[in-house]
């Protein structure tokens, strides 16, 4: 499956801003796709307000009487609850499970719907009924009641990050450097620590292995492992000169 399979259903929604929200938290996992079932009369102005530049969403949403309707087109019903009990579903995946779930799912074009509850009750055992899966996300016993656009969020970003595919990271991000590169950089710097005299007898193999355990425990960056290199290399030609300077006086 791919995002644009997947579409995000809100069972009897009441509150403008968390509608708005809702759409905002969606854009940012690339979800276009809104349904609402028997919505609450919505203020347009406090929508779009919350949508911040997702109105898009708000504009193209379907609207239907009962879930029933709204999920007709859909082969895959994943209903959102964080109740437990006999008739609330026995197998509960958590949102990064569903992610898996979703990408894994068979079929060519079929569609997968996310289903809300409303924001003060949640779904209906009824709605529950016709989900076929159930998520819940993990949170304190003591308070695991979210915000309905902030569990909209997570979900949106779990299935944005296990269904975008491979992609080529973004300008800036941090990649370790390989155990090539690790091992290319340590024999570099006992290049240059050789050629100041640092190793008489012994010692380089075991200062190799040094430097080699300590930019893997740190995962450093190939831009890190240059800028640490340069430095050694400055330093040593620094120590080359006050030697020569000393040996002129």
């Amino acid at each position: 499956m791919k995002l644009d399979d997947i579409v995000v259903v809100l069972c009897r929604p009441s509150e403008a801003g968390n509608v708005g929200a809702v759409c905002r938290a969606m854009m940012n996992g690339g979800l276009t796709s809104l349904r609402l079932v028997a919505p609450s009369p919505m203020d347009e102005a406090v929508v779009r307000a919350r949508a911040v530049h997702a109105e898009n969403i708000w504009e193209h949403a379907r609207r239907f009487d009962d879930l029933a309707q709204a999920i007709d087109d859909c082969s895959l019903i994943i209903g959102t609850t964080r109740r437990r009990g006999r008739r609330r579903k026995t197998v509960t995946l958590d949102p990064a499970q569903v992610a898996e779930f979703v990408k894994n799912y068979p079929g060519d074009g079929t569609k997968a719907a996310l289903v809300f509850g409303n924001e003060r009750t949640g779904l209906e055992q009824s709605e529950l009924a016709l989900c076929g899966l159930s998520s819940h996300i993990p949170a304190h016993g003591s308070f695991p009641s979210l915000n309905l656009s902030h569990s909209v969020q997570i979900y949106a970003y779990e299935l944005y990050r296990t269904l975008h595919g491979a992609q080529e990271p973004p300008q800036g991000s941090w990649q370790p450097l390989s155990v090539a590169e690790t091992s290319r950089l340590a024999a570099s710097i006992c290049n240059e620590l050789a050629g100041l005299g640092f190793y008489t007898l012994t010692g380089r193999a075991a200062h190799e292995e040094f430097f080699r355990d300590v930019f893997t425990r740190a995962g450093i960056s190939q831009a890190e492992g240059v800028c640490f290199h340069q430095l050694i290399v400055k330093a040593i030609h620094l120590a080359q000169r006050c030697t020569e300077e000393n040996a002129l006086c």
